[in-house]
């Protein structure tokens, strides 16, 4: 996984609230088992509709309770592979929360007139470090859970931080194993 830092450039906007997985990427994709190959069914039936302009720019900005509905994994993955590094809502659903963390893709809660505001904007800048939201003169903070932005600035995900415990785990398995050894008796 990348680690995340700055994330800076175009915003696309998806005025949309209630967004749901099926709506981000519908059922009929879900056949691959690659995380790649996503992105081209992003927000499928919605693309079909006149007028629907959705530029792949670094940064997401939609309506509130992004990513609700079924749990699938694939919506993360299809908003990475379009090109967007970072979710910008007023809520989320948790699964798809902590599935983007998971991909390093960075949701952000900002409050609603945020939002707003940040949807007039044509560029912004996301700063994981300071934990705040610069566009257009202003400088909004946001929170996150220091353990998903520690993971998500070093570029961590589940196996890279079971990895770092590879001495831990081979240590208490040869502990375990001594524990276990049958014994004979005379």
């Amino acid at each position: 996984m990348e680690a995340v830092n700055v994330i800076s450039g175009g915003v696309s906007v998806l005025d949309r609230s209630d967004v749901d997985t099926d709506q981000i990427i519908p059922k009929q994709f879900l056949k691959r088992i690659e995380r790649t190959g996503f992105g081209e069914f992003l927000f499928y039936d919605w693309a079909k509709e006149p007028g629907w302009d959705l530029p792949s720019n670094p940064i997401l900005v939609a309506g509130r309770n992004f990513g609700c509905g079924s749990s699938r994994e694939h919506a993360p993955w299809a908003l990475e592979d379009y090109g967007f590094r970072a979710v910008v809502s007023s809520s989320f659903a948790d699964i798809f929360y902590s599935n983007c963390t998971k991909i390093g893709l960075l949701p952000v809660v900002l409050p609603e007139e945020s939002i707003r505001a940040l949807m007039e904007a044509t560029e912004a800048e996301i700063d994981l470090t300071d934990k705040v939201v610069r566009f257009s003169g202003q400088s909004v903070p946001f929170e996150i859970d220091d353990d998903i932005r520690e993971r998500l600035l070093g570029g961590l995900d589940d196996i890279a931080i079971t990895l770092a415990q590879v001495d831990a785990i081979s240590k208490f398995e040869q502990e375990r194993e001594l524990d276990h050894v049958p014994t004979t008796s005379l």
